[in-house]
C-alpha cells in the first residue's frame, strides 16, 4: 500500500502553541467527521525536501482536526506505461483521491517548473472515472520548495493544474527558498517565516474544506453534465426556481 507512515505525528518543535487555534474551522460548518486530506509530493530523493515539507503539513493538519494520508509515488509508473493504467499504485492513488475532501500538492522547483514525479501523479487522476470525479469539488493547497532563491513558478503551475482538475485552490500558498537550510538533520523544519507560512496555509485549507463541505455537491452541479446524463431538473424540488419566481 503506497502510503507513507508519518513519523512523530504529534511533535511540532517549530510551532509556538501560544498562537495556535487547534480548531481553526470552528463555526464555519460541520467539523465531524474530520476533514479528509490527501497529500502529494514530487521527489523520490532519500532526503526529499518536498516530502519533508509535506510531512510538516500533515502534522499540522492532524493538529487542526483533519485526517491525513500521504501518497508515496515511488512505485508509480509513468502515465500510459501500463495498459489500461492497471497498476496497484495507480489504483491506490485514484482511490485516495476519491476518499479525499481536500488535497495538498508540494513540488520541488526543477528547471523553473514542477517535477515529472509531481506531474505524473496528477496525470494519473482522470477528470471522470466510472461516473465519479476524483478531484472535482475538492479543496487544494499548493506548496513548493526551491534549492535557490524564492520563486513561485511551481505553485503557479500547480494552481493552473488545480483549476484544470476543477478543484477549489485556496488563496494562500507556500514557497520555501533554499530548502536545504530549513530542515535539521532529523528532517524537521526549523522555526522560520517559511514554517509559519505553512501553518497559515494548512489553517486556511481546513477552513475552506469545512466551509465548502455542506455545499460541495451544489457547487459542482452543472447544466452540461445534467444534459449529458439525461437528468432533467424536477421543478418540485428545484428551490432556485422559487427564488427567482416573479
Amino acid at each position: 500500500m503506497p502510503l507513507r507512515t508519518l513519523a512523530d505525528p504529534d511533535i511540532l518543535p517549530a510551532l509556538d502553541p501560544a498562537y495556535i487555534r487547534s480548531r481553526p474551522a470552528e463555526g464555519l460548518g460541520p467539523t465531524e467527521p474530520p476533514p479528509r486530506i490527501l497529500l502529494l509530493y514530487g521527489s523520490l530523493r532519500e532526503r526529499s525536501f518536498s516530502r519533508l515539507a509535506t510531512e510538516e503539513a500533515a502534522r499540522l493538519l492532524r493538529l487542526f482536526g483533519a485526517e491525513t494520508r500521504i501518497f508515496d509515488p515511488s512505485t508509480l509508473p509513468l502515465p500510459d506505461q501500463i495498459a489500461g493504467d492497471d497498476h496497484p499504485a495507480v489504483h491506490e492513488l485514484r482511490e485516495l483521491s476519491m476518499w479525499s475532501e481536500g488535497q495538498v500538492w508540494c513540488s520541488p522547483e526543477r528547471h523553473g517548473q514542477i517535477t515529472g514525479i509531481m506531474k505524473a501523479q496528477i496525470d494519473h487522476l482522470p477528470l471522470e472515472m466510472k461516473g465519479m470525479r476524483p478531484t472535482q469539488g475538492r479543496t487544494l493547497a499548493v506548496m513548493q520548495v526551491s534549492g535557490g532563491s524564492q520563486s513561485f513558478n511551481a505553485v503557479n503551475t500547480l494552481r493552473l493544474l488545480g483549476r484544470w482538475m476543477r478543484m477549489f485552490t485556496i488563496p494562500n500558498q507556500s514557497s520555501v527558498a533554499m530548502a536545504y537550510k530549513e530542515f535539521d538533520e532529523a528532517g524537521r523544519m526549523k522555526p522560520s517565516s517559511y514554517y509559519d507560512r505553512i501553518v497559515d496555509v494548512m489553517e486556511e485549507l481546513v477552513r475552506f474544506t469545512v466551509l465548502l463541505r455542506p455545499h460541495a455537491a451544489q457547487l459542482v452541479d452543472r447544466y452540461s453534465e445534467r444534459k449529458q446524463a439525461g437528468i432533467p431538473v424536477d421543478p418540485q424540488t428545484d428551490l432556485s426556481s422559487i427564488a427567482i419566481a416573479r
